[in-house]
């Protein structure tokens, strides 16, 4: 890749460098075949049995451990399993949550979330940034994720910030303004 040509603003070099799919590509990959939805049942028992042996401290532990048996998974796809199997995070890590038959209505929202956690949004061309409390990125990419809406292509999150790609500059300000409508 190497550096920006001098002159070049910075934003217009990133976009040149991120690999974006194109609407059709993201559409395919987001649809559920049955070999995916078989491996995403798959996964899922291995996530309960890890977690019925101990606590996981972390997602990157998580991942590793997912990793060593076989599944290679990406931050945005662990983050919506975890929110699938509505699992918890106490101050030992994550492990399986006590009520496993609640309703999915008792899941907070995006808004509540957003509401919660969410402290201020900040556009640069198709790109956002969330930043939230200490420890509110990974609930508010999580629920980015799962919310699959159609301006955010991905989310990565750190500790008080998260990074929201979207597809266009557009995009990224009709979902800036929703965001901020959310937060309040």
């Amino acid at each position: 890749m190497g550096d920006a040509p001098r002159g070049t603003p910075l934003h217009k070099y990133t976009l040149e460098c991120i690999f974006m799919h194109s609407p059709e590509v993201s559409s395919f990959n987001r649809g559920r075949n049955g070999a995916e939805t078989k491996m995403k049942q798959q996964r899922h028992t291995v996530i309960r049995e890890l977690l019925a042996k101990a606590p996981i401290a972390s997602q990157d532990e998580l991942r590793r451990k997912l990793a060593g048996r076989g599944f290679h998974v990406t931050q945005a796809t662990l983050s919506r399993d975890i929110h699938e199997l509505r699992l918890s995070k106490g101050p030992e890590g994550y492990s399986l949550s006590n009520g496993g038959n609640e309703d999915e209505d008792s899941l907070p929202g995006i808004r509540e979330v957003l509401q919660g956690f969410g402290l201020e949004v900040r556009q640069a061309a198709n790109l956002l940034v969330v930043i939230t409390t200490t420890g509110g990125a990974q609930p508010i990419a999580a629920g980015m994720d799962y919310e699959d809406w159609p301006e955010v292509i991905g989310t990565i999150a750190g500790d008080d910030t998260v990074l929201i790609i979207c597809p266009d500059t557009e995009q990224a300000t009709q979902l800036k303004k929703r965001i901020d409508d959310y937060i309040g």
